[in-house]
């Protein structure tokens, strides 16, 4: 069981969007099944509905079924370790990694690597498709991400990027010349009505904010540095492609690049408080070596 209290910035908030940004790797309907079974109470007594409206002071408890035998297989596959302890173990991620299982993806992904790795050492909150996964990063982006080994650690990454008090920096490079020095995007992003599979910004999406400032100029490109304020599904990539500046190589936003897969986008800074010391920890994650070879060329 997890408990959690309700500040004053999410009174009046729905139950299921609450918990949504609580566990942004858990799927709404999934949450809302979990109230609608009885599994989460407010104020010790059950949820009356999925959209109830929260107050502040409220004790929101939450109980998720134990973890069914896992269908995803630990795989030998090499990871970049960037650090590890008896709570949690940040990586560095490559190129074409897929983050956690899904229809069509069923070996070859982070989980299947940190399973092998951490044996039996994993949080089970987001079940036995996503053990010890918190946050994810897209499969052609690269760079730093934490795995959670414990519940405990699980349950305060979540908080953490709940409260957007996780510094994520990323760096990327853009198509075309980007005239501002530096900026603040500030657009709502949800789900492409027209293409399921891709996100867009619209007017009753949620909030979505990214920090951004110009490294480098060259002819045909920029190098940029983001920081995120909010972690909206592809925001980033969204955003940029709404300044008419996709993402350099991005299929999906703007368009394919010879000789290259996917977006060029890479989480270099990861920094949060140690789930256990309080500690506030920094990692970095190096430019893979395309990136650097991009760089190079101009």
């Amino acid at each position: 069981m997890s408990v959690f209290e309700v500040g004053l910035s999410e009174a009046e908030e729905r139950l299921d969007h609450y918990l949504s940004a609580l566990f942004p790797e858990k799927s709404r309907s999934g949450l809302q099944k979990l109230i609608r079974e009885g599994a989460v109470l407010v104020n010790d007594a059950p949820a009356k509905k999925t959209g109830q409206a929260l107050h502040e002071g409220d004790l929101v408890d939450i109980t998720f079924p134990d973890p069914a035998e896992s269908i995803v297989l630990p795989e030998d596959i090499p990871l970049s370790i960037l650090y590890e302890d008896d709570a949690l173990l940040v990586v560095d991620k490559p190129k074409g990694m897929v983050v956690h299982p899904a229809c069509g993806h069923f070996s070859g992904t982070l989980v299947n690597a940190v399973m092998y790795h951490c044996k039996d050492s994993l949080s089970g909150i987001n079940g036995e498709l996503r053990p010890g996964i918190v946050h994810r990063i897209d499969k052609n982006t690269t760079g730093s991400l934490v795995v959670c080994k414990t519940d405990e650690a699980h349950r305060s990454l979540a908080e953490q990027l709940k409260e957007h008090t996780i510094k994520r920096r990323y760096v990327g490079l853009v198509t075309g010349v980007v005239k501002e020095d530096s900026g603040v995007i500030d657009l709502p992003i949800g789900r492409d009505r027209k293409n399921r599979k891709r996100m867009a910004v619209c007017p009753d999406g949620k909030e979505a904010v990214t920090e951004f400032t110009v490294l480098k100029r060259f002819p045909r490109t920029t190098y940029m540095e983001f920081h995120l304020r909010t972690g909206r599904t592809h925001q980033i990539r969204v955003h940029m492609a709404a300044q008419g500046h996709p993402l350099f190589g991005d299929e999906v936003y703007g368009r394919e690049e010879k000789g290259l897969v996917g977006q060029t986008l890479h989480a270099e800074t990861l920094g949060f408080l140690h789930p256990v010391t309080g500690a506030y920890m920094e990692f970095h994650a190096p430019l893979p070596a395309y990136f650097s070879r991009l760089l190079s060329n101009g």
